[in-house]
């Protein structure tokens, strides 16, 4: 065989090799579009810091039935709270800013706007998760995911802006971003049955595979339920059938679990604001 021939059987015979070595490295990763795949994402966005981009991956897990959407329900559920109280945080904020200065420091009124708006929207994302989560009977509940980002507490660009300093564009931006960072990680203390206490929620998450009783995960997204619906009260969206639609949720789900000292002060609440309309 001369020189040339040779080189020829060796440049196949490598190709070969690496196409060999290339379908066995990757037979074993999962298949783009699948459950496994979104699922697979969703933790390495989520360790990345990024809660939108996680419960994409989560949306799409749970719109059909897979091994994952058990797991999947419970994440996106506080995930989308948090973003929703992450934007009424900041919203409630340079509305007392306003209030504070009867004017409007830094353009603030826009992003009040803008900021329930895009609140509203994900509350009915939140509200058709809930009534899918609703459907199951899982006890207990997996909180299958790691120790949030963020810290609790509370934000100094918000500090200022209730006070009616303004703030650049850039730092509302931030405060947003930090706001829902931080109530994503104030609703998984929530969830998992240790409001306001990160530290007893994160000697939980260091044990791994966190699993919560269905009741205090429910008590959780009732109140929750309960916040959203105030954002349609007559002072910000206004919207009456909303507001009775997410008491009722609220209501619901607490019905559905045994009373304790919290829920019960929670429905008193509930009923209360009802009997307003």
């Amino acid at each position: 065989m001369n020189a040339k021939a040779t080189r020829a059987v060796l440049t196949v015979s490598i190709a070969i090799a690496v196409g060999l070595s290339s379908s066995c490295s990757t037979s074993n990763a999962p298949q783009p579009g699948t459950p496994a795949y979104y699922w697979a994402a969703a933790n390495e966005t989520f360790a990345a810091g990024d809660n939108t981009k996680t419960a994409e991956h989560l949306e799409k897990i749970v719109a059909s039935e897979n091994e994952y959407k058990a797991r999947a329900e419970p994440w996106l559920l506080i995930l989308t709270s948090g973003a929703i109280r992450g934007y009424l945080d900041v919203a409630d904020n340079l509305e007392y800013g306003v209030r504070a200065k009867k004017g409007d420091p830094g353009n603030f009124r826009k992003y009040i706007s803008n900021y329930r708006s895009t609140a509203g929207r994900l509350t009915l994302n939140f509200a058709e998760a809930f009534m899918r989560f609703q459907k199951g009977k899982d006890d207990p509940v997996p909180l299958a995911f790691g120790y949030p980002h963020g810290t609790a507490a509370p934000l100094q660009e918000l500090t200022r802006a209730s006070e009616g300093f303004p703030l650049q564009p850039a730092e509302i931006e931030a405060a947003q971003r930090h706001a829902s960072e931080r109530e994503v990680l104030l609703e998984t203390c929530r969830a998992a049955g240790a409001p306001d206490d990160t530290a007893k929620t994160l000697e939980l998450f260091k044990s791994g595979n966190v699993q919560v009783p269905r009741a205090t995960f429910l008590t959780a997204m009732a109140n929750s339920l309960y916040d959203q619906a105030q954002l349609y009260g007559p002072r910000k969206l206004d919207d009456g059938e909303k507001l009775k639609t997410f008491s009722n949720l609220a209501s619901t789900a607490l019905k559905s679990i045994p009373e304790t000292k919290q829920t019960k002060e929670l429905m008193a609440k509930i009923e209360k604001g009802q009997k307003k309309k």
